[in-house]
C-alpha cells in the first residue's frame, strides 16, 4: 500500500479516530449536541496534527442526515459526499494559491446563496494565514456578519500572522503535538491492521521523528515498511530517515568527551559519504547531549529516547561531563546551527562546532557558569573566584556610570582637554547641531559622542500614532529580512525597539550603547534604511536615541541639546569672527556639520 493510500485509509472520519485532541473534540461534540455551532472557526497547530480533518469532520457532523450528531454516521449520501469531495457546498481552498483578493470576493459573493444539497455551507480555508492584507479585509466582513446557513473553518501553523480582528471574529481552538505514547500506540494498531511486523523500538522512533505530527508519522511507517521488506528494525528506521544510529553518536560524544579533534574529521566525513545531512546531524547531537543533560540533572525522569539502545553504555558516557560543559557545548552548539542555515559548507560548520567542543578548556567552563551566575543576579560564591566577579561587575557599572555622564554632557572620547578649554572660555560659542536631521552619525573623530541625539520633540508627540503602530506590526518581518541580508547588522539591531515614527524617520530605542554605535555605522545605517523602504514600499530614514534618554523626553518633554548655545565674540576692528584654538579643537572632535557658529 503506497503512503497516501495509507493515509487515506487511517485519516480520521469520526472525532473519535482523531488522536491527541481530546479537549477540541469534547468542546465541538458540546456544541453540536447543544445546537450552539458558530459561524466561524480558528484551528491552529503545528503540521499533521488533525486541523484539516477535524474540519471536514465537523462539516459531516452538521451536514449528517441523521444529524446534526456529535458524530458522522459516515453511511448517509451527505457524509460520503464529503469524504468523496463531491457536495458542492462544502469547499476546501488552499490559501497558498488562492491567497488574492479576487478568490475572497468570489466566496462573499457565493455565501450568500442557500446550500443547494446540505444543511450548511462550510469553507474551509487552509493555511489562511498566506492570504494578503487585501485579501483578509475582504474576508473580514464576511466573517462579522455571516448568513445563518455559513460556517467559515480557517486553519493555520501560523496564526500570529492573522490580524487581530480576523481572530476576534473566530472560536479559536489551538491543536497540540501527538504525545510519543499516543502516536506509538496508533502505529502499533496500524502495523497490526496492516500486518507489518514492528519493533518496539522502531516504533518509538519513527513516532519521536514526527515530532508529534500524526500524519509524518504514518509517512515515516510506510517509508520503513517499503526499505524494511518483512519487519521494521530500528537499525532500517534509522537508515531510511537519515538518522544517526547509536553507536555513531557514541563514537563521537567519546571524541568530544577526550578532546580528540583527529577523531572527530574522519567520523564526519564517514557521516556525509553514508548520505547524512550536516543539518540533521548538528540537531540529532543537540538531542544527544541533551539527552546526557537531562539524564545527570534528573536520572528517575526516564529520559529514553530513539537513540538511547544501551542504557549502561549511556550512563557511562553522561558520567565523562560535567553539567557545566553540558551546558556550554548545548550553547555552542545552538549558535553554530543558527548560523548553519546561512552557510554555503554546512559539513564544515558542522566540523568547526565539534571541534570547538573538543578545545573548550575547563577554565571555559567555568568562565561561562560565572558570566551565568553574574548575568542572572546570582549570589556570589564565598570563594576567591566569587569575589574576583563580583569586582569586576562593580567595576564595570562604575564605568557605565562614568560613560553615562560624559554622553549626558556631549563630551566625546578623549575630548577632556578640549572640554576644560571650553568651561574655561567666557567668549565665544560653539554648540552642537542637534536639530539637523542628518545627525545620525558624525564625520569626525569617532567616540561615544560623535553620535548627535536628534530632536525627541517631534518624536513624542506622535508616540502613540498610527505610524508607529504600523512599524510596529511589520517590525518582525524588517528584522527578518536584515537577518537574510546581514546576520551581524540584525544582531546589534535586534537590542532596539521601535518607539515613534515622525516625517518619514523611525526611532529606535537602544538599551545598549554599543548597540546603538555600530547599527549607526553608516554602512549598516545604509542597509536597514534599504530593508525599510522594501517593506514599507517609501524611503524612510532610521533615527536612535538611548532608552533612559526615551523615558525621559517621554514624561518630562525632550530634552534639549547638551549645552546652552553661547555667542562667538567678533572682532571689532575687522568686524570677522575670530575663531579661538578651542573653536578650531571643536571643529575637529566633531566635524564641521555638527557645530554650528552663532553671530551676534
Amino acid at each position: 500500500m503506497s503512503h497516501i493510500a495509507l493515509y487515506r485509509a487511517w485519516r480520521p472520519q469520526t472525532f473519535h479516530d482523531m488522536v491527541g485532541q481530546r479537549h477540541i473534540i469534547r468542546t465541538l461534540q458540546n456544541a453540536i449536541r447543544e445546537d450552539r455551532v458558530s459561524h466561524a472557526y480558528l484551528f491552529n497547530g503545528p503540521r499533521g496534527t488533525g486541523k484539516t480533518s477535524a474540519a471536514k469532520i465537523l462539516a459531516k457532523a452538521v451536514n449528517c442526515e441523521r444529524g446534526p450528531a456529535p458524530e458522522p454516521c459516515n453511511e448517509c449520501d451527505a457524509c460520503l459526499g464529503i469524504t468523496a469531495g463531491t457536495v458542492m457546498d462544502v469547499v476546501e481552498i488552499d490559501a497558498a494559491s488562492n491567497r488574492g483578493i479576487d478568490e475572497i470576493r468570489d466566496i462573499r459573493d457565493k455565501v450568500r446563496y442557500a446550500p443547494s444539497e446540505v444543511r450548511y455551507k462550510v469553507y474551509i480555508i487552509d493555511e489562511v494565514h498566506m492570504l494578503t492584507t487585501e485579501a483578509f479585509n475582504a474576508l473580514l466582513k464576511t466573517l462579522e456578519e455571516p448568513p445563518g446557513h455559513v460556517i467559515f473553518i480557517l486553519a493555520t501553523t501560523e496564526p500570529h500572522k492573522l490580524p487581530p480582528t480576523i481572530i476576534s471574529r473566530c472560536q479559536r481552538f489551538d491543536f497540540r503535538q501527538v504525545s510519543l505514547e499516543e502516536q506509538t500506540e496508533r502505529l502499533r494498531l496500524i502495523c497490526q491492521e496492516e500486518g507489518i511486523e514492528a519493533d518496539e523500538e522502531a516504533l518509538a522512533y519513527i513516532a519521536r521523528l514526527s515530532e508529534g505530527g500524526m500524519r509524518d508519522a504514518i509517512g515515516l511507517l510506510e517509508q520503513s515498511a517499503a526499505f524494511g521488506g518483512e519487519r521494521i528494525t530500528l537499525e532500517g528506521a534509522v537508515d531510511v530517515t537519515g538518522g544517526l544510529a547509536a553507536e555513531q553518536f557514541a563514537k563521537l560524544a567519546e571524541a568530544v568527551r577526550d578532546r580528540n579533534s583527529g577523531a572527530v574529521l574522519p567520523l564526519v566525513e564517514g557521516l556525509m559519504q553514508a548520505g547524512k545531512s550536516a543539518e540533521k546531524c548538528m540537531e540529532n547531537f543537540i538531542y544527544y547531549f541533551r539527552d546526557l543533560l537531562v539524564l545527570k540533572l534528573a536520572p528517575q525522569s526516564g529520559a529514553a529516547t530513539e537513540r538511547i539502545v544501551d542504557d549502561s553504555r549511556f550512563r557511562e558516557m553522561a558520567d565523562g561531563f560535567s553539567t557545566e560543559r553540558l551546558f556550554v557545548m548545548i550553547d555552542v552548539l545552538n549558535r553554530y546551527q543558527a548560523d548553519m542555515k546561512y552557510a554555503l559548507q554546512p559539513q564544515t560548520l558542522f566540523e568547526v562546532a565539534l571541534m570547538k567542543l573538543c578545545t573548550l578548556s575547563e577554565s571555559s567552563d567555568a568562565s561561562a557558569r560565572n558570566a551565568g551566575a553574574a548575568a542572572s543576579g546570582a549570589q556570589a560564591s564565598p570563594g576567591a573566584g566569587g569575589e574576583e566577579v563580583a569586582k569586576l561587575q562593580r567595576q564595570v557599572e562604575a564605568l557605565e556610570k562614568k560613560l553615562d555622564q560624559l554622553l549626558r554632557s556631549g563630551v566625546a572620547a578623549g575630548g577632556t582637554e578640549a572640554g576644560s578649554a571650553s568651561a574655561a572660555s567666557g567668549n565665544g560659542a560653539v554648540r552642537r547641531n542637534s536639530g539637523s536631521r542628518g545627525g545620525f552619525g558624525a564625520s569626525g573623530g569617532g567616540g561615544l559622542g560623535a553620535i548627535a541625539k536628534p530632536k525627541l520633540e517631534p518624536f513624542v508627540a506622535v508616540a502613540n500614532g498610527q505610524a508607529i503602530n504600523q512599524i510596529r506590526m511589520r517590525w518582525g518581518e524588517l528584522l527578518q529580512r536584515v537577518k537574510e541580508t546581514k546576520i551581524t547588522v540584525h544582531a546589534w539591531l535586534v537590542d532596539g525597539d521601535p518607539v515613534s515614527a515622525a516625517d518619514d524617520t523611525v526611532l529606535v530605542a537602544f538599551k545598549s550603547m554599543m548597540h546603538r554605535e555600530t547599527t549607526e555605522k553608516p554602512a549598516n545605517r545604509e542597509l536597514i534604511e534599504q530593508v525599510l523602504h522594501s517593506v514599507f514600499g517609501r524611503p524612510v530614514k532610521l533615527a536612535t536615541v538611548m532608552v533612559k534618554d526615551w523615558q525621559a523626553a517621554s514624561e518630562n518633554g525632550a530634552p534639549e541639546a547638551a549645552g546652552e548655545p553661547l555667542e562667538l565674540r567678533m572682532d571689532d576692528e575687522s568686524g570677522t569672527a575670530s575663531k579661538p584654538e578651542w573653536v578650531e579643537e571643536a571643529y575637529k572632535m566633531f566635524g564641521d556639520q555638527l557645530v554650528e557658529l552663532k553671530q551676534d
